[in-house]
C-alpha cells in the first residue's frame, strides 16, 4: 500500500496552498481553470483556494477522469481545492458527457467516470476486465436540481406542470401563448411566438434524468423511453449543459434543460408538484434524494446508486433532480491508481468538498448518513 500522509504527498514532500481559482459558476473562468489544471499550473488564476480537511491525504502523480458536464463546475472546484493543498498531485477531468465518460472508464482510459446515470448491469460486466475482475461501484457525490430554462422577452417567471413540460419538449405545444401554458400563468403576457426546444446533442446523463422525470411525472404526455440520447429529431441541439445554456440565451423563444450551476442568468420555470408550483432550489431537491432507496440491481453493498421518485407529489419537493455519480472499480489492478482514486474521492465527499461545490454550483451537499456510506465504499476500494 502507498503511504497515507496527511496533507503531504506520497514522497513526504510538504503540500502547500497556492493561489487557485474559486469561481466555477462562471463558465468562462471555469474553462480557464480546467485549462490551467491540464497544464499543471495551480497559480495561473488568482483567488482564494477552496477549503480542504485538515487530514487531507495527498498523493504524488496524475489522476485522470472524464464524463458528466453537469459535474464540470463542481469538479473544477474539487480539483482546485485538492491541488492547492497537494503540490505533487495533478488531476485532469474532461467533461465530454456522461456516456463518453463511462465508455472511457470501461476502456481503461481514465481511472473513474463522472456520470449522471449510474453504470448499469451490462456496463458493469464490460468494466470487469479493466477492474481486475471486480464489480464497479457508483457513488452519488453530486446532487443538483435540473432547471427548465427559457428565453422569452419580458417574461422572468413561469409555472409549468409536468404534462406541459412534456408536451413542449415532445413538440406538441409549439407556441408560447398556448392555452396549456396560459392557464397556469394568468398574469403573464405570453407572446404569439414559436417555441424552440433545445436538447443535448451528446449522450447525456442530464438528458437521461430529464427523460426519466418526464416518463414518471407525465406518462400520458411523454411517449418515449428514458435514455441518454434525445429521442426526437431536435429543433435545436447543443453539446453539454453549457452549450444548451448558451443556445437558449441567444435564441428568443427558446427553452432547454440544464443542471442548476449552468443557469448563467437564465430564468428557470417553477415546476408543478401536486397542487403547487415549486421553485428550483437545493433544499427542495434534497427532499427527493433523502427519501430515495438504493437501486435494486446494485452490484454490492458498496454500490450506492439510488432509485429516485421523479413522480413525487410531496409538498415543497422539486423532483426534477440530477444525482451524479463517481463510478469506480471496487478493485484496481494497480495499487497506486487505487490510492489516488481513494484520496481524491475522500475529498469530494468530505464536508469541505461538498460545501465548496455547493457554494459554487447551488448543489445539495450529501447528508451525514449518506457521507458515512460513501466513505465506507471508498475505503472498500482495493488493489
Amino acid at each position: 500500500m502507498l503511504p497515507s500522509n496527511k496533507r503531504t504527498s506520497t514522497q513526504d514532500r510538504p503540500g502547500r496552498r497556492g493561489h487557485v481559482y474559486r469561481g466555477a459558476a462562471s463558465a468562462a473562468l471555469a474553462g480557464l481553470m480546467l485549462a490551467a489544471t491540464a497544464c499543471g499550473s495551480d497559480d495561473a488564476v488568482q483567488g482564494a483556494a477552496p477549503a480542504v480537511p485538515d487530514d487531507l491525504e495527498c498523493f504524488s502523480g496524475s489522476l485522470h477522469a472524464s464524463g458528466s458536464s453537469a459535474q464540470e463546475n463542481a469538479m473544477t472546484t474539487w480539483i482546485a481545492g485538492f491541488q492547492s493543498a497537494c503540490e505533487d498531485a495533478r488531476i485532469y477531468y474532461d467533461s465530454i458527457g456522461s456516456g463518453g465518460g463511462r465508455n472511457q472508464f470501461i476502456d481503461g482510459a481514465v481511472s473513474f467516470a463522472g456520470t449522471d446515470a449510474a453504470l448499469d448491469a451490462d456496463e458493469n460486466a464490460d468494466a470487469m476486465a479493466r477492474c481486475g475482475d471486480s464489480d464497479t461501484i457508483n457513488l452519488p457525490a453530486y446532487v443538483v436540481a435540473i432547471a427548465v430554462v427559457f428565453n422569452v422577452e419580458g417574461v422572468d417567471s413561469l409555472n409549468l406542470r409536468p404534462d406541459t413540460v412534456a408536451r413542449i419538449f415532445d413538440q406538441d405545444i409549439t407556441r408560447w401563448d398556448d392555452p396549456a401554458i396560459a392557464e397556469d400563468n394568468p398574469d403573464v403576457d405570453l407572446p404569439d411566438l414559436a417555441i424552440t426546444q433545445v436538447s443535448r446533442a451528446d449522450d447525456s446523463g442530464t438528458t437521461e434524468n430529464f427523460t426519466h422525470y418526464l416518463s414518471e411525472a407525465a406518462p400520458d404526455a411523454w411517449p418515449h423511453e428514458p435514455g441518454g440520447q434525445w429521442p426526437l429529431a431536435p429543433r435545436e441541439s447543443a453539446q453539454g449543459n453549457s452549450g444548451i445554456a448558451d443556445t437558449v440565451s441567444r435564441a428568443e423563444g427558446a427553452i432547454g434543460y440544464v443542471e442548476m450551476s449552468h443557469l448563467h442568468g437564465l430564468p428557470a420555470a417553477n415546476i408543478g408538484v401536486g397542487d403547487e408550483f415549486v421553485e428550483i432550489s437545493p433544499e427542495a431537491a434534497a427532499k427527493v434524494v433523502a427519501d430515495s432507496p438504493r437501486r435494486e440491481e446494485n452490484t454490492s453493498e458498496f454500490d450506492l446508486a439510488l432509485a429516485l421518485d421523479y413522480g413525487t407529489t410531496e409538498p415543497g419537493s422539486y423532483p426534477l433532480v440530477l444525482v451524479s455519480y463517481e463510478s469506480a472499480c471496487l478493485d484496481y489492478p494497480d495499487e497506486a491508481e487505487a490510492e489516488r482514486v481513494k484520496a481524491f474521492l475522500r475529498y469530494v465527499v468530505s464536508p469541505e468538498g461538498q460545501e465548496e461545490a455547493s457554494a459554487e454550483t447551488d448543489s445539495t451537499p450529501v447528508n451525514d448518513d449518506l457521507r458515512a456510506d460513501l466513505l465506507a465504499s471508498i475505503e472498500a476500494i482495493n488493489s
